[in-house]
C-alpha cells in the first residue's frame, strides 16, 4: 500500500483508504488468499515447533560453552551432551551452584524435547489423513513435515500462475539484475518463508544421496537429472535446484489435484515426427 500513497511523508486515515482503492484497482496486482482456521492452526504447530528447535540448540550451545570455562569438552553432538548432563548434575567436580544449573538445563531440555514430540506428533497426523499432504509425501525427498508445511502455508496454489513463480515466492531463484537485454542472475534471493524454504533444503539433501545410492539402470529421469547436475555443479547448488525443482512439483501436484507420476514427463514430451 505504501507506494500507492500520494503523500509519503504524511500518512493519515483518509491517504491510507485511498491508497488501498488504488491499489485494489491495479490489475497486476497480487493477493493472498485467506488461510482457514484449521491452516492457521497447523502452522501455529510448525512455529512452535520451529522455536522450540532454536531454544533447544541455544541451550545446547549455551551449557557446553559453560562446562568448557571449567575444563568440561564434550562432543559436538547434541546427544553426547543429553546423556552426560545427569553425569555431571552430580559430579563432585563441579562447583555445587554449577550443579545445580546443570540439572535445571537437563530438565528443560527434557520439557523442549517433549513439546517437540507433541508438535510433531500432530503434524504427522495431519499429514496421514489430509489428502493433498499424502500426494506430496510420494516424492523422494518431501517428509511428512514438509508436506504438512506446504499444505498449511499454501493456501491455493492456483494464486501462483506457475511452478517458477512459487518457487521464486519461497526464494529458491537467482537473483536478477538486468538492463538493455542483457541477463545478469545473482545469488539465490532468500526471500520468502524461511521455514518453508529450509525444509525443502534439507528434503534436497534426501533426494541427492537416495539419488547416488540408488543403481544406474533403476535411477528415474529425476534422479538422473540430479547425479548429473552434482557432478557439475558441485553439492551446495545442487540442493538449492533439487528444492526448486520439488516447489515446482508440489506446485503441479497442489494446483491440477494430481498424484505425483516420476513418468508425467513422458505425456508430455513432444512426438517426433
Amino acid at each position: 500500500m505504501k507506494p500507492f500513497r500520494k503523500s509519503r511523508g504524511t500518512k493519515n486515515d483518509r491517504n491510507d483508504a485511498e491508497a488501498i482503492v488504488s491499489a485494489v484497482r491495479d490489475p497486476n496486482m497480487r493477493f493472498v488468499s485467506v488461510k482457514s482456521l484449521e491452516q492457521q492452526s497447523l502452522l501455529a504447530c510448525h512455529r512452535m515447533r520451529q522455536g522450540w528447535h532454536v531454544e533447544r540448540t541455544a541451550l545446547i550451545n549455551r551449557t557446553r560453552g559453560l562446562l568448557a570455562e571449567f575444563g568440561i569438552w564434550l562432543g559436538r553432538s547434541s546427544g553426547t551432551l543429553c546423556r552426560a548432563l545427569p553425569g555431571l548434575a552430580q559430579d563432585e567436580t563441579v562447583p555445587p551452584r554449577v550443579r545445580t544449573l546443570l540439572a535445571q538445563a537437563h530438565e528443560h531440555l527434557r520439557r523442549l524435547d517433549q513439546q517437540i514430540e507433541q508438535c510433531e506428533g500432530e503434524i504427522a497426523l495431519h499429514a496421514k489423513h489430509d489428502e493433498a499432504a499424502q500426494r506430496l509425501s510420494a516424492i523422494t525427498g518431501i517428509g511428512q513435515i514438509t508436506a504438512s508445511a506446504m499444505v498449511a502455508t499454501i493456501s491455493d496454489a492456483r494464486d501462483f500462475r506457475n511452478g517458477r513463480q512459487m518457487a521464486a515466492w519461497v526464494g529458491l531463484v537467482p537473483k536478477q539484475s538486468s538492463s538493455g537485454g542483457k541477463e545478469r542472475l545473482g545469488a539465490i534471493t532468500k526471500r520468502g518463508d524461511t521455514y518453508l524454504r529450509g525444509l525443502l533444503v534439507q528434503g534436497a539433501r534426501s533426494s541427492l544421496q537416495s539419488a547416488l545410492r540408488r543403481p544406474l539402470e533403476k535411477r528415474s529421469r529425476l534422479e538422473q537429472w540430479i547425479v548429473e547436475l552434482s557432478g557439475r555443479v558441485g553439492y551446495h547448488k545442487t540442493l538449492t535446484a533439487i528444492a526448486n525443482k520439488h516447489a515446482r512439483i508440489c506446485w503441479a501436484i497442489l494446483a491440477r489435484g494430481e498424484s505425483y507420476d516420476p513418468r508425467a514427463w513422458e505425456r508430455r514430451a513432444p512426438v517426433a515426427s
